[in-house]
C-alpha cells in the first residue's frame, strides 16, 4: 500500500509537472507571437513613414523642377519679346562699354620689355646693347601674350 501511495504520488507530480511546462510553454509561445506582431506593426510603421518621406521628396524635387522650367520659359519669352520689338539701326547699334586702364597687352609689354631689359643687362654686360635687345624681345613675347589675353577676355576682337 505504501508503495501504491509513493507511485501515485510520483504519478500526480509527473502529470503535474508535464502540465504546467505545457503552460509556460504556451505563455511563452503567446509573448514570441505578441513581441513578433509588434515589430511587425512597428516596421510596417517605420515602412510608411519611409514612403511618406520619399513622396514628400518626390514632390518636392518635382516643384523645383517645374518653378526652373518656367523660369527659363520666362527668361526666354523675354528675351524673344525684346528682340522682337526693337529694330536696329546702324545708329542705335552702341559699341560695348571701352574697359577703362590698361589692357592685358599694354601690360604685357611693359613687363615684357622691363624683364627683358634686366636679362640683357645680367647676360650681355657691354655698354646696354644687351638691355637693348633684351628690351625688344621681352616687349614683343610680352605685346602678343597680353594681346591674346585681351583676345580671350572679349576686349579686342578676335580676327575673322
Amino acid at each position: 500500500m505504501i508503495m501504491k501511495k509513493i507511485l501515485l504520488v510520483v504519478i500526480m507530480g509527473i502529470t503535474l509537472a508535464a502540465c504546467s511546462n505545457e503552460a509556460k510553454e504556451e505563455a511563452l509561445v503567446k509573448q514570441e507571437v505578441i513581441a513578433a506582431v509588434k515589430d511587425s506593426l512597428k516596421l510596417d510603421s517605420f515602412k510608411q513613414a519611409e514612403a511618406k518621406v520619399k513622396e514628400k521628396e518626390q514632390e518636392r524635387v518635382a516643384l523645383v523642377k517645374e518653378e526652373k522650367r518656367m523660369l527659363l520659359l520666362a527668361e526666354r519669352n523675354e528675351a524673344a519679346a525684346s528682340r522682337s520689338t526693337t529694330s536696329y539701326t546702324n545708329e542705335e547699334v552702341a559699341a560695348p562699354a571701352k574697359k577703362k586702364g590698361w589692357s592685358q597687352a599694354a601690360k604685357g609689354t611693359a613687363i615684357g620689355a622691363g624683364a627683358g631689359a634686366l636679362g640683357g643687362i645680367l647676360i650681355d654686360k657691354k655698354d646696354g646693347r644687351g638691355a637693348i635687345i633684351g628690351g625688344v624681345v621681352g616687349a614683343g613675347a610680352g605685346y602678343l601674350i597680353g594681346r591674346d589675353q585681351d583676345r580671350k577676355s572679349g576686349r579686342v576682337q578676335p580676327k575673322n
